[in-house]
């Protein structure tokens, strides 16, 4: 299986010869941005960086999209829902909420937390396994009230 960076690359030129320029666009500025890390880090993406990126980039996009609504600007709205889209097109495949509750279960038993202070804990183990396929602000609240209920 090709890592995220060299599909997005392949995509990139498939987007070129099919005269795309939204789609172009969307894809140079996930290559920018996974430059930018490789650049101030001097490292080189695996995947899971890859993918911590493309999550941050998807939150970006729809506080973006929240905040153009506030001000009801359609077109920019549309913009980067378009961005969005593609964006989420990489990541892995969201996980039902019943997937996530058992997840939470599960990290909560192995760290043996039973109060609000081992959230961290918990959340040490859930980034990685969560990364791309929750949104983990509702991670978690839904951490921070199963700890509250114990």
């Amino acid at each position: 299986m090709t890592d995220i960076k060299t599909k997005i690359s392949e995509d990139v030129k498939l987007a070129m010869r099919s005269k795309d320029k939204d789609r172009l666009a969307a894809l140079r500025l996930i290559l920018a941005a996974f430059k930018q890390k490789e650049v101030d880090d001097r490292i080189t993406l695996d995947d899971h960086q890859s993918t911590a990126i493309l999550d941050k980039m998807a939150k970006q996009h729809r506080d973006s999209i929240e905040q153009f609504g506030q001000a009801n600007r359609e077109d920019l709205i549309k913009k980067e829902q378009q961005e969005l889209e593609i964006i989420e097109s990489y990541l892995p495949e969201k996980l039902s909420e019943n997937e996530i509750n058992s997840l939470i279960q599960n990290a909560i038993s192995s760290t043996s937390a039973n109060s609000l202070k081992d959230m961290g804990k918990v959340m040490a183990i859930l980034k990685t396994e969560l990364q791309g396929r929750a949104d983990m602000g509702e991670v978690s609240r839904l951490i921070k009230t199963k700890l509250s209920d114990q």
